[in-house]
């Protein structure tokens, strides 16, 4: 085994999902949703890769390799012998409409089929349950395993030899193999021509979906596998997004930044909405909207927390899984995030945002009402009351709190929106309210953030250190890019935070030293800033150069080391595949110029 990394690719089904290493093991991917219990758990097991995992070995193996279908999240791992035998594996989690709905069970899908010669494998499949302290007890019958994790079973389904794959004992593969890993219930029909029916009904719904977006002409193939993996993050039985499918990769070697990221935070779910809104994925869009309008109505007019379970659920209570080594050993492992507990008052302006567009666009099946406006309100009234109040900002620093400037421009926004959702609705008298409070923020916001010493807006009221947030104030409206202020700005956080090609998020000290790492959507942010600067071919430039360090499935994780390009934090992270997608749309070159 090799040391785990970062070298994986997802698949899903937006119910459940797994990564996939080089060689096509399963080695991250929890039941019955993305916040459970991590069956497959070897990405964090320390030296037990074997157990925690799913995989095909190939006796002799001599190399990997991996493609996606085009354009659908079917994975295709080819594995390779030394006498020059092969097989391939397509990787799915069935997803297609059936019976009036969408089928997307709590199942894994694998066929292997040998291409070359007559391959020798062993299949390893060993589960875990409560996060990596036992292996599933098995139980079986002719034609299937039942896997015991935890107070449910899953049940493995297949025509290869139940005997084999109990014992663990290698044989020779001499005709396709079918595998479905899911409810613990018997297997209707044929194994082999449902499994077929089913990889080729899913290929079709992602080829069908990918057919609808709006697509930038340069970077295609980067931007479909982005807004696929995006997709991928939401839970559709809800709608909330994720922020990303795994936790406790740390965010730097033993820095111990481990946190838990399978939850909804409002901020990176609408960064997720307003990229693939870009490419005119309304579907995402709407079903987000209907989680928000849950969270709202759970908030009935008081504090929106910076994130929620996927179910919507409050309280997520944080604690360490002690069984779990940690990502190459760098533990805690964490489960659960106490950042639900923090104040965050940009979210009100990331849940204001994106439900405006409800008010105006007659493609939705569910426009806004008044009543909707009437709800919205409430949500401006918070970001009213609590713009100019201390928060721990968008990077959720646990021991301290000041009024962040990025945070009191998200108010600005939600009230400015606001005022152009009262316009919309015929409101002449919410349309003066809700302008006359932008305008009072702004105020505020020009009269506290600016430092006339130096030249810059701060990150925060109080204090003159820099962040990268400062550069979405062209983004959000608040200032029009040849502004000399935010130009001035942005000369100073290039002069601090730029590392060669990639950004810090700040300098400064937090709760646990300084940042080691860049940050992968600050320097899609460094990128976008130097594009409206007119600095459009080093914008061109460093956004090539960022695409080298996605992996070979087109991911990208939350940080990297601008020092050797390694990639850290949790996988893949929303936020820096909405700034391929939202880079690519900037600077690619029109349609038109192949019209």
């Amino acid at each position: 085994m090799t040391k785990p990394n970062l070298e994986l690719a997802p698949i899903g089904n937006c119910q459940v999902s797994a990564l996939v290493d080089e060689e096509g093991g399963f080695v991250w991917g929890c039941v019955p949703r993305v916040d459970g219990d991590p069956v497959f758990c070897s990405l964090l097991n320390g030296d037990r890769q074997d157990r925690g995992t799913w995989r095909f070995e190939l006796e002799g193996q001599v190399r990997s390799s991996q493609r996606y279908e085009r354009n659908t999240a079917i994975l295709v791992t080819r594995l390779e012998a030394e006498d020059g035998s092969a097989v391939e594996i397509s990787d799915f989690a069935p997803r297609f409409e059936r019976s009036g709905r969408m089928y997307r069970p709590v199942a894994y899908s694998r066929i292997v089929r040998p291409v070359v010669g007559a391959p020798r494998m062993k299949v390893n499949l060993s589960p875990m349950h409560e996060y990596g302290s036992q292996l599933a007890a098995t139980t079986n019958g002719t034609n299937h395993i039942r896997y015991l994790v935890g107070p449910q079973a899953l049940r493995l389904s297949t025509d290869a030899p139940i005997g084999y794959i109990l014992e663990g004992r290698s044989y020779r593969v001499e005709s396709d193999q079918h595998f479905f890993l899911g409810p613990d219930e018997p297997f209707v029909g044929n194994i082999r021509s449902e499994l077929r029916r089913m990889e080729a009904n899913t290929a079709r719904y992602w080829q069908h979906w990918v057919r609808g977006l709006h697509i930038p002409l340069e970077w295609q193939d980067e931007v479909i596998r982005a807004a696929i993996a995006l997709k991928l993050c939401q839970h559709e039985e809800t709608g909330a997004i994720v922020a990303a499918l795994t936790t406790s990769i740390p965010e730097a070697p033993g820095s111990q930044r481990n946190w838990d990221y399978r939850y909804c935070w409002i901020r990176d779910s609408y960064y997720t909405v307003q990229a693939l809104n870009r490419l005119g994925a309304l579907d995402v869009l709407e079903k987000y909207l209907h989680y928000l309008r849950n969270i709202i109505d759970q908030a009935r007019g008081g504090q929106i927390q910076p994130l929620y379970s996927v179910m919507g659920a409050q309280e997520l209570h944080e604690f360490e899984a002690g069984n779990l080594a940690g990502y190459r050993g760098m533990g805690p492992v964490r489960v659960g995030n106490a950042a639900y507990k923090q104040v965050q008052h940009d979210c009100y302006g990331q849940i204001v945002l994106p439900t405006a567009q409800a008010f105006f666009d007659t493609r939705l099946l569910r426009m806004a009402d008044e009543t909707d406006f009437a709800h919205l309100e409430e949500v401006g009234e918070m970001a009213w009351t609590k713009h100019d109040q201390p928060d721990a900002g968008l990077w959720e620093f646990r021991t301290r709190q000041e009024v962040h400037t990025y945070s009191a421009v998200m108010c600005w926004a939600a009230c400015d929106r606001l005022a152009n959702v009262a316009a919309q609705l015929g409101k002449g008298d919410r349309v003066t309210f809700w302008n006359d409070r932008a305008e009072q923020i702004r105020a505020r916001i020009e009269r506290d953030a600016w430092n006339e010493e130096g030249g810059h807006y701060g990150a925060s009221f109080e204090s003159e250190y820099l962040d990268a947030s400062l550069l979405q104030m062209v983004e959000l409206r608040y200032l029009k890019p040849g502004d000399a202020r935010f130009l001035k700005t942005f000369a100073a956080v290039e002069r601090d935070l730029r590392r060669g090609d990639h950004m810090l998020r700040y300098a400064a000290e937090d709760d646990f030293g300084s940042p080691e790492t860049a940050f992968n959507v600050c320097t899609f942010w460094l990128i976008e800033a130097l594009a409206l600067a007119g600095r459009k071919d080093e914008s061109r430039d460093i956004f090539e150069a960022m695409l080298t360090h996605t992996t070979a499935s087109g991911m990208l994780s939350e940080d990297l080391d601008y020092e050797t390009g390694e990639l850290w934090g949790n996988f893949p992270q929303t936020y820096s595949l909405v700034g391929i997608i939202n880079c690519a749309g900037l600077l690619s070159k029109p349609w038109s110029e192949v019209r």
